[in-house]
């Protein structure tokens, strides 16, 4: 069983101090909720644990690998609340190269990533002439695919309607029972088991 421990964490950016003394630990299983007011360092909570921010005082620890190792950073997905896309490449052109960042090596079906979040029909349609929503969709598809064990998502309900909600919470849910682990924020009320919350 994989657990992932944050002791005392403290956030500062600039002359802001985001958060002090943050403490919490999540389990195989399981998934968290954190929430608070724009500002009070949800976005950044998540690219420390991703390794992508620093942060000033305490320690993260994730079974016996050391933040930022090469074996640390394969079980980490971090997915930002944009969507990192090119408007250039068409839908599953963006999928594999994003997935090739996220170091899968193993055969995948994009097109059914897709069609996972109701995008079977846009595989070659250039990701300029979509919507905010299909964005979006786009993005979390990579969670029909990945390999990592924790996942790192930041507001991932945003733009997204009822209907896409409920298939992100599912699939969140399908990662836990497979043992994963998922943090996320979210401004939005969700329908997630085994969750947990802190609040910033």
């Amino acid at each position: 069983m994989s657990k992932l421990k944050v002791n005392n964490l403290s956030c500062q950016k600039g002359y802001n101090l985001l958060f002090e003394n943050l403490s919490f630990e999540i389990n195989s299983g399981e998934a968290l909720r954190v929430s608070g007011p724009n500002g009070s360092g949800k976005t950044s909570l998540l690219r420390i644990i991703a390794g992508l921010s620093s942060f000033e005082t305490g320690q993260i620890d994730y079974d016996s690998y050391k933040l930022n190792s090469e074996k640390y950073k394969l079980d980490f997905l971090y997915l930002g609340h944009l969507a990192s896309l090119s408007p250039e490449l068409t839908c599953i052109e963006n999928l594999k190269y994003s997935s090739l960042l996220e170091g899968e090596s193993i055969e995948i079906d994009y097109s059914l990533a897709l069609q996972h979040v109701g995008l079977e029909n846009y595989e070659n349609d250039l990701v300029g002439t979509l919507s905010a929503g299909q964005k979006k969709r786009i993005a979390l598809s990579l969670l029909f695919i990945s390999q990592s064990k924790v996942w790192l998502l930041d507001e991932p309900f945003s733009a997204l309607d009822s209907n896409a909600i409920r298939i992100i919470e599912k699939r969140i849910d399908e990662h836990c029972n497979n043992g994963g682990i998922c943090i996320f924020t979210t401004h939005q009320e969700c329908n997630i088991k085994n969750l947990k919350e802190i609040s910033l």
